[in-house]
């Protein structure tokens, strides 16, 4: 019977990539229905396009969708498209009452964050990191009895974006028989952000041994670090830092040999596209852990070690962010001489 479907994933770029096995499952389960993505403005490339979606929903509470008034739009827009099902990927307060008052017969997700206004909630576990976010999402379908066909992640092409990063090579004078390594120094929290200093010792490292052409990215509140990345790599790079957007990381990822890169969203748009992985993690608390949040590749490899911390309290370290201190730039160039010494699709 065809229904319509609204999944909602409105926290960060790479979680709403490492939910885009649930599209693919829910359009397997119900080829005929109406499916709807909602997510954040800055998450509309990861979505638009994806061939099993038939609509992407923005939800923009900071401008569109500010305030009461914003919101009442917002919410009857959502009650004139008559949703039968919301799957809720990600708990938050906001999402569950906005779906509620949305008129949407069936809920389901996660049983926190005013989860009582659920139909279905499910027992929330994540924060034990048991299993793979990828595998925490598939869960809600498993709970309401699909059994989804793949685990793998989603990235639709741009074909602006596919030019954008044409021409900038053709620029560079990018030879198709280089060696493209592209590296991500940024990350969204202190606890996340490995040594730029070492960044650039693994970037000289891999120009010394692999004669790789370096590319930076980073966004415009990491640009900083981008751009001091940039101005210790010894033999010169081509240094994007806030100069990409979403889809034109992809865009570029998918031309790449590898990617080296801080735990952050464009990890997960590393493996959406096929391109192998290295992403350097702190913290040792299990709901923040690599077991969690890793790269999800075949060839893909996350750096982490434990400091020994009784108590893991993220930013607020009291201890010089010692687990990622401890990660030398020879283990990620060793991590990188095993990835090398594989083809990219094998």
């Amino acid at each position: 019977m065809s229904k319509k479907i609204i999944i909602a994933r409105l926290d960060r770029i790479g979680d709403v990539v490492l939910s885009t096995p649930v599209i693919k499952a829910l359009r397997d389960a119900y080829p005929d229905s109406h499916i709807a993505m909602m997510v954040r403005p800055y998450a509309r490339e990861i979505v638009e396009g994806n061939p099993y979606l038939n609509e992407v929903i923005i939800y923009d509470k900071d401008r569109d969708h500010k305030g009461i008034a914003g919101h009442y739009k917002f919410i009857q827009e959502l009650r004139e498209k008559k949703f039968d099902i919301a799957i809720i990927l990600h708990p938050t307060n906001r999402t569950h009452l906005i779906l509620k008052l949305a008129g949407i017969p069936e809920r389901i997700g996660y049983d926190k964050k005013a989860g009582f206004l659920l139909t279905k909630p499910i027992p929330h576990t994540k924060q034990f990191g048991m299993k793979h976010e990828i595998d925490y999402t598939l869960g809600i379908l498993r709970y309401i009895g699909i059994e989804p066909s793949t685990r793998s992640l989603y990235m639709p092409t741009n074909a602006l974006c596919e030019r954008k990063i044409e021409g900038i090579f053709k620029e560079n004078r990018v030879k198709d028989s280089e060696i493209i390594i592209a590296i991500s120094p940024g990350a969204s929290c202190a606890s996340k952000r490995w040594s730029v200093e070492k960044f650039a010792d693994v970037a000289n490292g891999l120009v010394e041994r692999y004669g790789a052409r370096i590319i930076i990215i980073a966004g415009n509140v990491d640009k900083h670090f981008g751009d001091r990345l940039a101005s210790l790599i010894t033999a010169g790079c081509i240094n994007l830092s806030g100069k990409t957007g979403i889809g034109d990381i992809a865009s570029l990822l998918r031309r790449a040999r590898l990617f080296i890169s801080n735990d952050s969203g464009p990890v997960h748009i590393g493996c959406a596209v096929g391109t192998p992985v290295i992403a350097i993690f702190g913290r040792s608390d299990r709901g923040l852990s690599p077991e969690r949040w890793g790269p999800s590749g075949k060839h893909d490899q996350a750096l982490h070690k434990s400091a020994g911390c009784y108590v893991c309290y993220a930013h607020n370290c009291k201890v010089g962010f010692k687990c990622l201190d401890s990660i030398s730039a020879e283990e990620v160039l060793e991590a990188a001489e095993k990835i090398l010494g594989t083809g990219k699709d094998e």
